[in-house]
Order: structure tokens, then sequence, then C-alpha cells
């Protein structure tokens, strides 16, 4: 078998339409498109979701889901138990250590600290948030919960 000898198989391809050659072709004259009329014309179709001049669907319907607040404030959480597991008794938790242990990334993130696990280390907690079930728990282990939270 050579390249040249190589066709498609039967039936796969078929002849394009040749529209506009003459009546004879069955295409001619009106090309298919019928008389008269918006669509018979060139560039004469409205486009997929044109609603007739109301305002489409895709226009009347926000452009993202939900709602973002401007003026949320992110904290990264770090849990009760991450503090037992990083800090020895009597450690001060703040931006620079939970930096240096790499519990948080960057020095400026702001932190808050949640309740979840068990802690039984004597902390001094400085961070920006804490909440009530964690500084329950920071305060029956011994330690404290100063400001700024």
């Amino acid at each position: 078998m050579q390249l040249h000898d190589l066709t498609p198989a039967p039936g796969s391809t078929k002849k394009r339409k040749r529209v506009g050659r003459g009546h004879g072709s069955g295409l001619g004259k009106t090309s298919g498109r019928g008389h008269d009329g918006q669509k018979s014309r060139a560039g004469g179709a409205k486009g997929a979701g044109f609603e007739g001049g109301q305002t489409p669907l895709a226009r009347r319907l926000p452009k993202l889901p939900g709602f973002r607040n401007i003026n949320r404030v992110e904290y990264s959480p770090v849990n009760v138990d991450r503090l037992e597991a990083c800090f020895a008794d009597g450690d001060v938790v703040d931006s620079d250590a939970l930096v240096a242990k790499g519990i948080i990334k960057k020095q400026n993130e702001l932190v808050k600290v949640l309740g979840n696990g068990n802690l039984t280390k004597s902390l001094t907690v400085r961070v920006d948030k804490v909440s009530a079930s964690a500084s329950e728990k920071i305060i029956a282990a011994g330690g404290k919960v100063e400001a700024p939270c």
C-alpha cells in the first residue's frame, strides 16, 4: 500500500454544498434561504440568545454567584491542640512565635485561636482574636489571654 492509495472509508465524507451556482444544482436562485425576510439576507439572523429586544437572560442574571463583602476581615485559624503540640509550658504565643514555629506564614497575618482540642500547658496568648471556648481552655490550664484580642 502506498500513500496515494489511501482513501476515506465509503460513506464517511460528504460533498460540500455549493450554493448560488444555478437552478440546476438545486441550490440556485435563493440558495436555500427561502424568499425575502431578515434571515434571507447576509448577516440578517439574530445571534443565539436574542430575545426579540427584551434584555436577554444572560444580561438579566448577576455576573458572579453570591455576595462578597468588601469589608470582610479574614483570620488565620489556629486551634488549641496545635498550641499544645508546638509550644512549651510558660511560652508566649504571638505572631512572631507562630511564624517561627511555622504555624502561620507571615508576621502581619490576623490570627484567631479556636477551641478545638485540649490544652494542658500554661501559655500566655497575645493574638488578634480568641474564641470563647479557646479562652476558657487557656485560662483553665493556668494560662493568660492578653490584648490585642
